[in-house]
């Protein structure tokens, strides 16, 4: 295995434990529901499923300042091994978790506190993994090197989707055989560390950067993402808009979209969620595909509002023909959608990395991230059930989708694109 394999390996396992477990607690949101939040309200106990969803994101931020800052002073390697190892633990918590029916409240609050303490250690993982990758890319390459962590978070999902299916179809035949999904992701998680562990040194593969010194006294002197907000606060404040509306879109399109159908629209779930498969495999073709052409012919940020401008302008069509037309529509609503999410999955995370300079680029990167990924993207399924409920109108998450894609469409173009420029 050459040395740039093993880096590629390594940095792309992370994001496959990531988002797999985070796109099977979406995906599994009901059986989560009756084990873990029992009423007879079906939208209640989607709202309190979700709830949980979103409280893991809210802590993303936390870790993205915590561990930005570890990234940034220890080093890109110490950072991904630590991330990879704390995410395995929670992961696997979950999969050996009493149910409600078992210990009673207990089992939501274990629930909730397991999910505070993934999404903290998750909080650093992207990032850490995107500027190892970008920061040792070949020249010409960021785009392409840069979208190998999308990459995997599309492996991960696609593992979720699959592993949903299984567990959706047999989950009736066995009270446990929802916890296999989460114990595979423990597993996941260890071959990720003994990758990591053995990447070389950040000095012998040129990528370590020492921090850099700064007059500023006290708390902004120790925290590079503080620095980041007084040195580049208008940099900072677009890039944030930028992530809530891509955060947004990604779990309306990707997580939210087949329980949707199967709430509101009467599609099946196994159906659901092959369809959702079948949606994140093209994706494993359009990301590389994207940072390669973003390398090559069009600016990042040419194709990053492209594809948000098309998302935008069809989400309310698509929505609604879900609503006519069930599972046929859903083929069509879910590829289109994920074709686009694709496009801007392969882009966004060298034209982030790109933005702020090598000091400060895990913590500020990280910070408006996960920001925007973990805030406005872990509340989305849960604020998209919430407007149905108290507009009475199935079609509220389109309106949603169409205004996050419009938010992201309008931020990236108020960004400078330097993806032609030197790190």
């Amino acid at each position: 295995m050459t040395p740039r394999t093993r880096v590629v390996l390594a940095a792309g396992i992370g994001n496959i434990v990531e988002w797999y477990d985070f796109g099977l607690y979406g995906l599994l949101a009901p059986l989560l529901a009756s084990r873990f939040f029992p009423s007879h309200d079906r939208i209640a106990a989607l709202l309190g499923v979700y709830g949980g969803f979103a409280v893991g994101f809210a802590m993303r931020p936390i870790g993205a300042v915590v561990l930005g800052r570890v990234g940034d002073r220890q080093g890109r390697q110490f950072i991904l091994v630590l991330s990879v190892a704390l995410m395995g633990l929670s992961t696997a918590a979950i999969g050996l978790l009493p149910s409600y029916a078992t210990i009673g409240v207990w089992a939501t609050v274990l629930l909730i506190g397991i999910r505070l303490f993934q999404g903290f250690s998750v909080g650093g993982e992207f990032v850490g993994s995107v500027t190892y990758l970008v920061e040792t890319a070949p020249e010409g390459r960021r785009g392409l090197a840069g979208s190998v962590a999308n990459l995997g978070a599309t492996v991960g999902l696609l593992l979720a989707a699959a592993a949903g299916a299984l567990a959706e179809t047999y989950a009736v035949h066995s009270h446990h055989l929802w916890r296999m999904p989460f114990l595979f992701g423990g597993l996941l998680a260890l071959i990720g560390y003994m990758l990591r562990r053995h990447l070389p040194p950040e000095e012998e593969s040129e990528t370590r950067v020492a921090p850099e010194r700064t007059t500023n006294a006290g708390v902004i002197a120790r925290w590079p993402a503080l620095q980041a907000f007084r040195q580049f606060p208008r940099i900072m404040i677009v890039t944030m808009i930028f992530t809530c509306g891509y955060g947004a879109s990604n779990y309306l399109t990707m997580v939210f979209l087949p329980t949707f159908a199967r709430e509101f629209a009467n599609v099946a779930e196994g159906s659901a969620l092959r369809i959702n498969s079948i949606g994140q495999a093209l994706a494993l073709f359009v990301v590389p595909m994207s940072g390669w052409l973003s390398d090559r012919w069009l600016r990042r940020r040419t194709v990053i509002a492209l594809a948000f401008l098309l998302q935008g302008v069809s989400a309310w069509w698509l929505f609604g023909f879900v609503i006519r037309a069930g599972v046929e529509a859903l083929w069509t609503a879910q590829l289109l959608l994920a074709g686009c999410l694709a496009l801007v999955m392969g882009t966004a995370p060298a034209m982030l990395a790109e933005q702020f300079p090598r000091g400060y680029r895990v913590s500020a990167h990280a910070l408006v991230l996960n920001v925007g990924i973990g805030i406005a993207g872990g509340t989305a399924p849960m604020i998209a059930v919430e407007a149905i409920k108290l507009t009475g109108s199935k079609m509220a998450p389109a309106v949603y989708l169409a205004f996050a894609c419009a938010v992201s469409c309008v931020s990236v173009l108020l960004l400078k694109d330097r993806s032609r420029e030197s790190l």
